[in-house]
């Protein structure tokens, strides 16, 4: 049997560590290579040796996960991708998938888990975390309730605190625009307030909790 070839992405290196420490010592199973930006994992994804990328979401102020797995998994023959990371949020589940990416765990997976989904991944079906799974179809169910990319970032802005001014120069937006997000955000989540629209989008899992 021809053994999957792993190529880890990910800015911790006691993470890659880890990941490599839990791999290695399984059967038909190669950590090819490691990285710590997202950019040297479409470099090295590049070279035709991986079968599958542990991708993280968040490296620091580089290029995130989503935006590198888009441009990996394009390429006719490209890895499989398998989204590794702390965060569930609705948006970052979608904006994954979307990407391209076959599978998503939450680091926090057992090694089981983890192996498993690697290997499934390696013969071309999806693999996601059971609370992932249950965002997806929860999405599916109440898709009309669910915010758009562009709401969803002018929503993550009003939770940190920004005023619509802030957030209209930050998106290089109208202040217009910002308010006219707002409402439709407003309407999908049922609130009257930026305070409550935080609230429910967390509760629900559509935007990450703010710090603190």
């Amino acid at each position: 049997m021809t053994s999957i070839r792993l190529l880890l992405a990910d800015d911790h290196p006691v993470v890659r560590a880890g990941l490599r420490a839990v791999l290695e010592g399984e059967p038909g199973i190669i950590v090819a290579d490691d990285v710590a930006t997202a950019e040297a994992a479409i470099e090295r994804a590049a070279l035709g040796d991986i079968d599958v990328v542990l991708m993280d979401l968040q490296f620091g102020p580089g290029m995130g996960g989503s935006a590198a797995t888009r441009l990996i998994t394009a390429v006719p023959g490209a890895p499989r991708v398998i989204v590794l990371t702390t965060y569930d949020t609705e948006a970052d589940i979608v904006a994954a998938v979307e990407a391209g990416a076959c599978g998503y765990l939450l680091k926090d997976a057992p090694p089981d888990e983890l192996t498993a989904a690697v290997r499934a991944a390696a013969e071309g079906r999806s693999a996601l975390a059971p609370a992932v799974a249950g965002r997806l179809i929860e999405r599916m169910r109440v898709g009309a309730t669910s915010l758009s990319a562009r709401e969803t970032e002018v929503l993550s802005l009003v939770a940190t605190g920004r005023s619509n001014q802030q957030i209209a120069a930050e998106l290089f937006v109208s202040e217009a625009t910002v308010k006219s997000h707002l409402v439709h955000v407003f309407t999908k989540l049922d609130v009257d307030s930026r305070t409550a629209a935080v609230a429910v989008a967390t509760r629900r899992g559509l935007i990450r909790p703010t710090p603190g």
